[in-house]
């Protein structure tokens, strides 16, 4: 038993990190940028040593939404926000569907195309939710409550594809983060509500 702790120790502590983390997003608290934060360099380490090499570079990019997703939420403004005034969740703009619908297609081909060269086993599902999770990652930067629906899908693969490559506490945190998702994309929506009545 214990041989099996220190084999998976990567494993468990990023996993104890990500239900702090979604906890945190979920209250829409500031602090779930540092958590990530120290998450994601742990992760990169852990996806490189199981082979998740898009998974792996996903996280250069967490770190620097990380950055981005602080200063938003500390300092950036949108439109109609009272000076002063936390970040207001919002939806996402129509506008950008499509740029970012046709980006994630591009991304994912993209990094198939790579994972394939570089001999992923599971290079389809691992370049869908390295894709999707960029969207997913900007739109929680700038406050859209479709960042949840984003996640439920990504979470759904990720949780099957984590079990597979035997992380096993990872695919059960994630697992846990489509419940957490769908009850954070209810709470938010009704937070939206609450400051529009």
């Amino acid at each position: 038993m214990q041989d099996y702790f220190v084999a998976h120790w990567l494993d468990i502590t990023t996993t104890i990190l990500g239900l702090a983390y979604i906890l945190l997003e979920y209250k829409a608290s500031l602090w779930l940028w540092l958590v990530g934060f120290v998450m994601q360099v742990m992760d990169i380490v852990l996806y490189y040593q199981k082979g998740l090499y898009a998974d792996c570079g996903m996280e250069f990019y967490y770190i620097a939404m990380t950055v981005y997703g602080v200063w938003v939420w500390k300092f950036g403004k949108k439109r109609n926000q009272a000076p002063k005034e936390a970040l207001p969740v919002t939806h996402f703009k129509k506008s950008l569907v499509l740029p970012w619908a046709v980006a994630t297609l591009a991304i994912w081909a993209i990094l198939w195309y790579w994972l394939t060269l570089v001999g992923s086993t599971v290079p389809v599902a691992d370049a869908f939710t390295t894709a999707l999770s960029f969207v997913g990652v900007w739109a929680l930067a700038r406050k859209y409550l479709e960042q949840w629906l984003i996640w439920i899908v990504v979470d759904v693969v990720t949780c099957v594809l984590y079990f597979y490559k035997d992380i096993p506490f990872k695919a059960s945190l994630y697992g846990l983060y489509v419940i957490i998702a769908v009850l954070g994309y209810l709470k938010w929506k009704r937070s939206m509500k609450a400051v529009s009545a």
